[in-house]
Formats: C-alpha cells, sequence, structure tokens
C-alpha cells in the first residue's frame, strides 16, 4: 500500500470531509508538528531536566510536572501563531487563551489536555496530547467570547489524541470515520496505518480502578460485579480487567480491543462529585472518536456529546467503549433510577 501522510488523506476524502480545507488542513499542520515536538522530549525524558514537578500548582489544584508545562507551552506558542484559531483552552490554564496581538485570528477554536497520564511519566508509561476543534460562532470581526469556546460536544469539526510509547501515533476524525497515523522518525512523517478504526461491537475488557470501590454508589458495584460473572454477563467467562491510569492510553486499547472504559462519580472527593475527567478537554474529543468508529460514550445515561457546557472545567463521569457494554451499564443505571 502506498505510504499516505495526513495531508494526502485530507486531499484523497476531501469529498466525505467538508471540513478538510485550507485553514483547517494549515491548523492540524501545526498540530502536528507540535506533536512532534513533544514527541522528541517526551522520548528524552529521562536524559534531561524534564521530569519532576515545577512547584507549580495549576487549575485543577494539581501540581504540574515539568513535561506537562513543557507540552504546554508548546502548544500554545505554535498554535497561537497559526494565523487559524481564534482561541485557545488547556487543561492546564484557567480561562480563554487569548491570540497575541499582531497575529491573525481565524475561524476555529482549539481545546486540548496538553499531556494526558503526565503521573505516569516517569513509569516510562504511554502518555498523550488530547484535542478538540470547533468552528466560532462569532462573527470573524468580533472579540472572541465565551460562548465560542462552551459548545456541547455534537458541534465539534474535528478530534483526536496522539499517544507517545513505544511509537508515537495520532487518531484523528474529522466526522467521517476515525483513521489512524504513525510517525514514522526516518521521514518525519505521521503517515496512515490504521484506516477507517471500529471499535468491535463487544468486548472482552472491562477498565476502571477498583481501588476506590468504597466510594462508588451501588450501581457503580453493581456493574462491575457484572463484568466478573460469567453467567450474568452473557459471555461465559469473566472480563478481563485491565488500567492503566493514563486515560489516552486506556482509551486506546479499548477502542482496538473493546470492551469499556469507566470513571463514575464518586465519594472520595466533595469538591469533585461527578468524578475528575473534564467534558470539554477530555470526554468530548474522546466521545467524538468513540462515536464515529461506531461506539458510544455517555455520563452513565445520557450521551456524553449532547451535553451543555457550563465552564471550561466542568467535571463528567465517563462510560465509554463497545455498543453492548455501554448499553449494559447505561440499563443498570437506569434501573438504580439515574
Amino acid at each position: 500500500m502506498p505510504e499516505v501522510n495526513v495531508t494526502e488523506h485530507l486531499l484523497l476524502n476531501q469529498k466525505k470531509m467538508p471540513v478538510a480545507r485550507g485553514q483547517f488542513t494549515h491548523l492540524l499542520n501545526q498540530l502536528i508538528l507540535s506533536f512532534k515536538i513533544i514527541s522528541r522530549e517526551v522520548t528524552k525524558a529521562g536524559l534531561v531536566d524534564v521530569l519532576g514537578f515545577t512547584g507549580e500548582v495549576n487549575v485543577q489544584g494539581e501540581e504540574v510536572k515539568k513535561l506537562d508545562e513543557y507540552a504546554n507551552n508548546v502548544l500554545i506558542h505554535r498554535m497561537s501563531r497559526a494565523g487559524v484559531i481564534c482561541a485557545m483552552s488547556s487543561e492546564e490554564n484557567e480561562g480563554i487563551i487569548d491570540i497575541p496581538e499582531g497575529f491573525p485570528r481565524g475561524d476555529y477554536v482549539l481545546i486540548f489536555d496538553p499531556l494526558d497520564g503526565s503521573s505516569n511519566i516517569e513509569a516510562n508509561i504511554n502518555i498523550g496530547t488530547i484535542f478538540s476543534v470547533y468552528r466560532r460562532l462569532s462573527a470573524s470581526d468580533q472579540p472572541t467570547s465565551i460562548e465560542d469556546v462552551l459548545q456541547p460536544g455534537v458541534e465539534q469539526v474535528a478530534a483526536g489524541y496522539c499517544l507517545y510509547g513505544s511509537s508515537t501515533m495520532m487518531v484523528l476524525t474529522t466526522g467521517s470515520g476515525v483513521h489512524g497515523f504513525t510517525l514514522d522518525p526516518s521521514v518525519g512523517e505521521f503517515l496512515l496505518s490504521h484506516p477507517d478504526i471500529k471499535i468491535p461491537e463487544r468486548g472482552g475488557i472491562y477498565s476502571i480502578n477498583e481501588g476506590y470501590t468504597t466510594y462508588w454508589d451501588g450501581a457503580t458495584r453493581e456493574v462491575v460485579e457484572f463484568f466478573k460473572d460469567p453467567e450474568g454477563n452473557g459471555s461465559g467467562a469473566p472480563y478481563s480487567s485491565r488500567y492503566i491510569g493514563s486515560l489516552v492510553a486506556d482509551f486506546h486499547r479499548t477502542l482496538l480491543y473493546g470492551g469499556i472504559f469507566l470513571y463514575p462519580a464518586d465519594m472520595r472527593d466533595p469538591k469533585k462529585p461527578k468524578g475528575k475527567l473534564r467534558l470539554m478537554s477530555e470526554a468530548n474529543p474522546l466521545s467524538f472518536v468513540v462515536e464515529q468508529a461506531w461506539g458510544l460514550a455517555t455520563d452513565g445515561v445520557n450521551r456524553i456529546l449532547d451535553i451543555a457546557p457550563t465552564d471550561l472545567h466542568q467535571r463528567v463521569p465517563l462510560v465509554i467503549g463497545s455498543p453492548y457494554e455501554v448499553e449494559k451499564v447505561r440499563d443498570i443505571y437506569r434501573k438504580h433510577g439515574y
């Protein structure tokens, strides 16, 4: 099969991807360059001074790691100067990130988690960048408003993630299926390696942090027991449990192998009654990806992409994966009155 890079793929499939035109293609190329720069730094993390903490605390109340800060700065620097973005939002920044004076503003809004799973950096476990793209709502000659950024996930025009691990891989959807591109370091290009990804209708893996069982409600406990019960789950065998603790890595496995990933609401932290994951920078982009791969994503009952956001850093429970498993979880939550 001829080797196809991302730009060629967009051009070849332009009829299916109306978004894949001038400004958007340039946006994606600048994102790709950012991913290459971050990947380079990740691969030498143990050799240069990018491990450990900066000593600062981000808007989420989390200690900032040096590599987190580096990835965030790379994305902000490159994308704010691309000329196609009108505003950005990062998991690491409290408010909207404006475009610097002197640089043109475009028609798109970019939301990202610069380095998901960064608590695993020292353990050499897969980490990644998650991103989401929207069209601006305001007129191009008007200042950017919060409404441009706070759009429901169903309005996304593109989303995906770049996974940094044994290889560097970008998974992308523009609303016409899901495709994976692997970075070939010998030519410095992301090449199409996983065309038209489809999540299996049913899997055999569940992914959840069972260390928090004591903080779960009865519905969530019943969900996990369902997957463990060979007779109850209808498969004749208990599901395998896999949990890395890096959302982007756990999701990537679920996307390719099928099954389900859950980060439910719990009572562990009264300040986070709806769990840990952010709607805008984590749940929405991954939900867009999984739906384009024929999977499902809910907060237990409601479709993630239909949730109207009220805050840049709004948190939400996440149940995402193969249709069979997600529907079973939804049935259990509804039975409990959700």
